[in-house]
């Protein structure tokens, strides 16, 4: 279903990798290092990466860092998305979205329903933009971080995607904070 246009060339993006957990380390971070791996193999540059603990307020005040940075056009999280007390990445996200990008979840719905049935009800992914960064938050599982990817977001990031991508857009994402002419 997906193909790469032609007319377009390939425009690599800055892209932060935050892994939210209360346990893992980077040499155990599976999801992440995924999201990494597939990042690199599709020709982007992995601009941060770093591990916080399941609190909203810390993810929260890293992910509107993060989207303050020149040098990074996108954020992909990685757990805390689930339905238990600790699972705060979602509330951290729509904390500093400025915008929801609502199909982002319902297709990461769709496809996880394709390979895990009804369990797919307890993921919480989402998306958003924030001062001109993309923003997604997936859950913990390296499975769904590949489905994420693969599925999404390879898409979406590369601007030779047709008919429409995130990355054709990126230049317009904040055109309400520019000043009016007089």
């Amino acid at each position: 279903m997906s193909t790469i246009g032609e007319g377009h060339d390939f425009i690599p993006l800055d892209i932060a990798v935050l892994t939210v957990s209360d346990t893992r380390k980077p040499e155990d971070d599976k999801s992440g290092n995924t999201l990494v791996a597939r990042i690199e193999a599709a020709g982007h540059r992995v601009a941060a990466r770093l591990i916080l603990p399941d609190e909203r307020a810390e993810i929260a005040a890293q992910l509107r860092a993060w989207s303050r940075d020149a040098g990074i056009d996108v954020v992909i999280s990685t757990g805390g998305t689930g339905l238990t007390g600790r699972d705060v990445t979602v509330e951290a996200h729509r904390d500093v979205y400025e915008k929801e990008i609502d199909a982002f979840s319902t297709m990461f719905t769709i496809i996880s329903m394709q390979k895990i049935g009804t369990s797919a009800v307890q993921s919480r992914a989402c998306g958003g933009v924030a001062n001109g960064t993309y923003m997604f938050a997936l859950p913990g599982s390296p499975g769904a971080c590949k489905d994420g990817w693969d599925e999404i977001l390879v898409h979406q990031l590369d601007y030779r995607h047709p008919p429409c991508n995130f990355v054709e857009i990126m230049p317009r994402l904040e055109e309400n904070k520019r000043r009016k002419p007089i």
